[in-house]
This record gives C-alpha cells, structure tokens and sequence, in this order.
C-alpha cells in the first residue's frame, strides 16, 4: 500500500504527541498528589487565560493539586484611572491609600477573581474563589506607613484552603489579608503565593509573569540559579521593579518549598512546558 506525504505527516505528528506523554509520565508520577501554588499576574493571564487555565484543570486531572493565586494589577490600575486616582508604585508595590484599598477589593474579589473561577468551571474544572480575609486565611499587617494599606503577611492559616483542595476544588485566592486591627490590606501576589506555599508546604512554587525570567549580564535568560547568587542580586541591585518581589517570593518559598520557578506566562501552555518537560523554560531558583 502506498503512503502519502500527508499520511507520513500525520503518523508523524502522533508519534510526537506520544513522546511528549511519555517524557511527562516521571513528572506526574513524582508530583501526584502534591500541592502546586500556581501565581498568575496582570498582562500574562490576560494574553493566556484560557491556555493558563486549561493547564490547571489538566493538572487536577492527573492528580496534581493546584493551588491558584492572583492579582490584578493591569485592571486595577485600569480602574483608579476611571476613577481619577493616581496610581503610585515604590519598588515593585502599589501605594494604596483608603480610597485605592477600594478600588483592589472591587477588582480582586468582584471581577477578576469570579470571572477566573467561572472560566475554569467551564473548562471542566471545579474551582472555589476566595481571599486571604476569608476564613481568614492570610493574616497582615503594615509593611510600611509609606506605602498605606500594603501589606505583609504574618500568618496563613492553611485549614480553610485544604479544606477546598480535600473536596477536590481548585482554590482560586485573591492576594488580600485581613489585619488584627480590621483593615484590609492589599499584598503582592507573588508574596502571598510564596507564603501559601511554604504553609501548604508544596511541591513546587511557579510565579507566572510577563517577562521571560531572569537575566544574565548578557541580557540571556538564566535556567537556573542558587539561593545565594539570588541573594547577591537583590543586594547588588541587580534586580529592579516588578522582579525584585517575585525574586523575593522565591527566595522565602524555598525554607519550606524544593524549587521555585519564574516563568513567562505570555507563551502557550508555559505551565505544561514548565512542569513536564525536562528542559523547562524561565528561570528555576534552587537552595
């Protein structure tokens, strides 16, 4: 029987996809039923929602145990700007007055998070939103008087996110805390996901971000780096802005969590490529 190009292609392009399971057959054996906290951010979710979330509810059925955090800083940027408020940002954190903590609260718990628990739902998974201040589940307090209602988080009282993940649902959590003294705070997203991740005591902790990880002197993304060189960077300055948080969030996971990666959530199915392949992609920071 003669073979066509096109039928070459197609045995091809099966054989492929058939590698491609099994060169991820080690990766679900050795995280089956282990927590992984997933951050997702700001333009990256936005170029790739439904691949990003695709990805999760993929994970959950093959017996990982993800654990979704968020922020929003595109859309409450967006909104402080239709409301005629300045947005103010000091090393990577937004300044946020009483009149802002609003607005985060309005964003966060009122849009970005309901509409990522029904895109998962219809995906095929089964998510649950919440925030830190339900349960409470992150506890905060004043990071700085500079900064307002920015927080930092003090504990996380893990009981009422297993309580989801024991049911089989996919926490999706809003990086707000609840203080001692009733305020609420806004905390960054890579922080309050480096803080669940220690107190789930999880298996891996993935910041998905807008850029493609971090960079050597050479403007190339380094694969890997060690607790220590990370500490160097920080203290040399050689990371600024929006990273220095995330480099931070890495550095506090690993006291609890094995690895940390920073990955770029603009590329398709970056999650997948990340935890099931051997290469990787983004920067892993190792003890």
């Amino acid at each position: 029987m003669n073979s066509y190009p096109e039928e070459e292609a197609v045995t091809l392009d099966v054989q492929a996809r058939a590698q491609v399971l099994v060169e991820a057959l080690p990766y679900i054996k050795r995280f089956h039923n282990r927590i992984v906290v997933v951050k997702v951010g700001g333009n990256a979710i936005e170029q790739r929602k439904e691949e990003t979330l695709l990805d999760i509810v993929l994970l959950r059925y093959v017996g990982m145990l993800p654990v979704l955090v968020h922020g929003g800083g595109p859309e409450i940027s967006a909104m402080s700007d239709r409301l005629g408020l300045t947005s103010e940002f000091r090393n990577g954190l937004r300044v946020t007055d009483a009149q802002t903590m609003e607005v985060v609260k309005m964003v966060l718990t009122g849009k970005v998070n309901p509409d990522l628990v029904a895109r998962l739902n219809r995906l095929g998974g089964q998510a649950v939103g919440m925030s830190g201040e339900d349960g409470p589940s992150i506890i905060a307090s004043e990071l700085d008087p500079a900064l307002g209602f920015v927080g930092k988080v003090t504990q996380v009282n893990p009981e009422p996110i297993t309580a989801l993940i024991d049911r089989g649902y996919v926490p999706i959590i809003a990086s707000i805390g609840l203080g001692y003294d009733g305020n609420s705070y806004n905390i960054n997203a890579d922080t309050v996901a480096a803080e669940i991740a220690v107190a789930l005591r999880a298996a891996k902790l993935i910041l998905m971000t807008d850029v493609t990880g971090i960079l050597d002197g050479e403007g190339q993304v380094r694969s890997e780096i060690k607790r220590a060189s990370a500490e160097r960077m920080l203290t040399r300055g050689e990371v600024t802005g929006g990273m220095i948080p995330k480099l931070q969030a890495c550095l506090r996971s690993l006291e609890a969590v094995p690895l940390a990666h920073i990955i770029d959530g603009r590329l398709p199915h970056s999650l997948l490529l990340e935890l099931f392949t051997e290469g990787g992609i983004g920067t892993m920071v190792t003890p």
